[in-house]
């Protein structure tokens, strides 16, 4: 017990001496192995092992692939299609920064690249048209969190790594959730907007000629997700292969059809992406503290403690989650992934709750600590897109979390909302 105690005081103070979090973890492993006299190689070799998989390549690939997308004018499509499908109405700015999250997020898997692509477009407009500002950043932030639940997701692909699933189907396991939580996310939006009088009206109104016109026009943007996303349920190539298609497609289109591309844009989004995959160097120390757990006999405390609730499914699940929501305000979400997902499974496992379904549940509850401060990743990206404080945008975002809230819930009483696509297309396992 004591050196338990030992191993988290000394990750709390680094944290709290304001330590990168991959210190953080590399110190409380190093500890943790020492107190059991383990050699400190172990933390060394299974830090290397841990970055071996090649699906880790499709991280980048799709960070990089997004911002291309981005500079290459096929976000500006996507909005326009947005625009032209929502009509003009009260709010119905609010509505299009939702959906076009949404559909941004099927071309990058990340959720801060989604709020910087849609959210320096949006911003700008609803403020133009008498939004708050602080609502117009709110709604930015909590839109781009969609990129994390729907697919291609990087924080489903980690999941995938540390469970051993299969990435097409929970690709697939987050496209119900994803749609469900957009839709209550714009419903939230609307009333907030139709209260407060935010907006202009004087838009075009809803017109199928208007549609179909800001399709063809988008075509290229819309064939994005059916050429990556097709290509990988269909068979023809895996979902590493996917994002490296997603970078030549974006490249083409962005260079040769839009012609918004030029070598000064490609080098600014391969900053970008370094600077955004930068938080994958956690995964080493936290694989190593994951297996350290192990010599501690955590998972089978924590299997003990899930017991004492009387194993009842949705009070496990209630448990889980508000311990994951109160992690993500301080944690990045790829460590706790990495972390804790490892020491739950098992237990949810012999529960009867299968992995696809806490997978979605997991990355739900990390959108929530995206947008919860003091860390919120799309807090500070929508932030420094208006110019305000974090704490306005945080302000303006809470009404938002309630979508994820819900989409918590409804995976929580409704697995089949998770299984459904998976087994559908693959089969009952």
């Amino acid at each position: 017990m004591m050196d338990t105690i030992i191993v988290v005081s000394g990750f709390v103070v680094s944290l709290v001496l304001g330590m990168p979090l991959y210190a953080a973890v590399g110190i409380a492993t190093a500890l943790a192995l020492y107190l059991i006299d383990i050699p400190l190689t172990l933390l060394v070799q299974t830090g290397i092992s841990s970055l071996e998989p090649f699906p880790l390549i499709t991280i980048p690939l799709f960070i990089l692939a997004g911002r291309l997308m981005e500079k290459g004018g096929m976000a500006d499509a996507m909005l326009t299609i947005a625009k032209t499908l929502v009509g003009a109405y009260r709010g119905s700015m609010a509505v299009v920064t939702v959906f076009g999250c949404g559909m941004f997020a099927a071309l990058s898997g990340s959720s801060p690249a989604t709020t910087a692509a849609i959210g320096s477009v949006t911003i700008p407009e609803m403020k133009r048209q008498g939004y708050p500002l602080p609502l117009a950043a709110g709604i930015a932030a909590s839109g781009g969190a969609l990129g994390s639940i729907i697919p291609p997701s990087n924080l489903l692909i980690v999941y995938c790594l540390v469970s051993n699933e299969s990435i097409p189907r929970i690709f697939l396991a987050g496209v119900i959730p994803g749609i469900l939580v957009a839709l209550f996310m714009a419903a939230i939006a609307m009333l907030i907007c139709a209260k407060g009088k935010y907006g202009d009206t004087s838009g075009q109104p809803f017109s199928i000629r208007l549609l179909f016109c800001a399709v063809w026009q988008g075509r290229w943007s819309i064939m994005a997700p059916f050429i990556v996303l097709g290509g990988i349920y269909s068979g023809i190539f895996t979902p590493t292969e996917a994002s490296a298609v997603a970078v030549f497609y974006a490249l083409f289109v962005g260079w040769v059809i839009n012609k918004k591309l030029n070598m000064s844009s490609v080098l600014e989004a391969l900053r970008f992406t370094v600077l955004m995959a930068g938080i994958l160097v956690v995964i080493a120390p936290a694989y190593a503290f994951g297996q350290a757990m192990a010599f501690y006999d955590l998972p089978d405390s924590i299997s003990v403690l899930l017991e004492s609730l009387g194993g009842a499914k949705i009070i496990t699940m209630i448990f889980i989650g508000l311990i994951l929501v109160i992690l993500g305000t301080f944690m990045e979400s790829i460590a706790m992934i990495v972390l804790f997902a490892p020491l739950f499974i098992p237990s949810l496992n012999a529960l009867g709750i299968d992995t696809l379904t806490f997978g979605v549940f997991f990355i739900l509850a990390c959108e929530i600590g995206l947008l919860t401060p003091p860390l919120g990743g799309n807090l500070n990206v929508a932030a420094r897109l208006s110019n305000l404080s974090i704490e306005r945008v945080a302000v303006s975002s809470f009404p938002f979390i309630l979508p994820y809230i819900f989409g918590m819930i409804i995976v929580i009483a409704f697995p089949w909302t998770v299984n459904y696509l998976p087994n559908l297309v693959y089969g009952l396992r």
